[in-house]
């Protein structure tokens, strides 16, 4: 099953649901959050509490994303208690790119520090089933403030150097009053970064990284396919200047799903009671890394089976020159 959430023309909203076949409204719920609370408080699924009841009228889904009336699958009336992170060197080939990146800075035959945690996460990334595995790269993107809807622009603001896409999949959480981590679903993501500055110095990762990010309109309950194929593309003046396909799933990763969650929840300051987790689980494809330099009013469009929607993302330079950021002091 998957979920929808649209913006209705009096500003509220409401959810969809689709097994197979049309989107239809849920009724009684404006959001997938509330969905979630609600089947946490009756111990039972999601999918439970949909199929529960009877659905409303079919809804066009495209045309609701054509419109821009989609919104992100999860948001949070707080924007400061939704987390944006993620793990990267995940994926078989991910280290290349980033390798390539981060060779100058190597002397000789030595490992770069980016190979030497994939190679970790080969090794020791998919633990058996109750053993805990190796940590990947982690890193921190925002919060709510810096989700953005399928089709709504991504700012690049005045001081990146580069606004560049990162095709991935991102599991969407929310805590539990006592404290558990329960995933809700998957997404397809836009994990947008500044791939120069990281180019700068590898430790100017946590830089390149506090940018916007875009979810896919829809929300993948149950578990995720381990082969999952998709393509990503960059269009420019109506033209497709960048196509390439991107593999993702537990097939084509160094890293089990439950390890990059376990490493993440591991935090206590992560199982905050009502908090919503999307966290971004890496790619191994990026235009950047094929010498793509994006430009203001590119398009990223992301698509990737199971999802039956893209997800589109207009890149917009910001007009603003940076300027010092002044403190007052009291």
């Amino acid at each position: 099953m998957k979920l929808l959430c649209r913006r209705l023309p009096d500003g509220s909203s409401q959810v969809l649901a689709s097994d197979a076949g049309d989107y239809r409204v849920v009724p009684g719920f404006t959001d997938i959050r509330t969905l979630a609370q609600q089947a946490i408080r009756a111990n039972c699924s999601i999918q439970d509490i949909v199929g529960a009841g009877e659905l409303g009228d079919v809804v066009d889904a495209r045309d609701e994303l054509r419109k821009g009336n989609l919104l992100p699958p999860i948001s949070h009336p707080d924007p400061a208690h939704l987390w944006l992170t993620g793990t990267g060197l995940t994926h078989l080939g991910s280290a290349e790119g980033r390798d390539r990146m981060h060779k100058a800075a190597a002397a000789g035959e030595r490992l770069t520090d980016s190979m030497r945690i994939f190679l970790e996460g080969m090794e020791g990334g998919k633990p058996e089933s109750g053993c805990i595995g190796q940590q990947p790269e982690w890193f921190y993107k925002g919060d709510g403030a810096h989700l953005v809807a399928p089709e709504a622009p991504l700012e690049r603001p005045a001081y990146a150097q580069d606004g560049g896409e990162e095709p991935e999949i991102a599991g969407i959480y929310l805590i539990g009053e006592d404290g558990t981590p329960y995933r809700l679903g998957f997404c397809l993501a836009n994990e947008y970064s500044d791939h120069v500055t990281e180019k700068h110095n590898y430790l100017w990762l946590a830089h390149s990284k506090l940018r916007q990010a875009s979810l896919g309109p829809e929300l993948l309950l149950g578990d995720l396919p381990t082969n999952i194929r998709g393509t990503c593309r960059i269009c420019r003046a109506e033209e497709v200047l960048w196509e390439k396909p991107f593999l993702t799933g537990e097939d084509n990763m160094s890293h089990s799903i439950a390890n990059l969650e376990h490493h993440h929840f591991k935090y206590p300051l992560f199982r905050r009671p009502g908090d919503i987790h999307v966290h971004f689980f890496g790619t191994s494809t990026a235009s950047f890394a094929d010498g793509i330099e994006t430009q203001d009013g590119d398009i990223f469009e992301i698509e990737a089976a199971p999802f039956t929607l893209p997800l589109r993302n207009r890149l917009r330079w910001s007009e603003d020159e940076e300027k010092p950021c002044k403190v007052a002091v009291l």
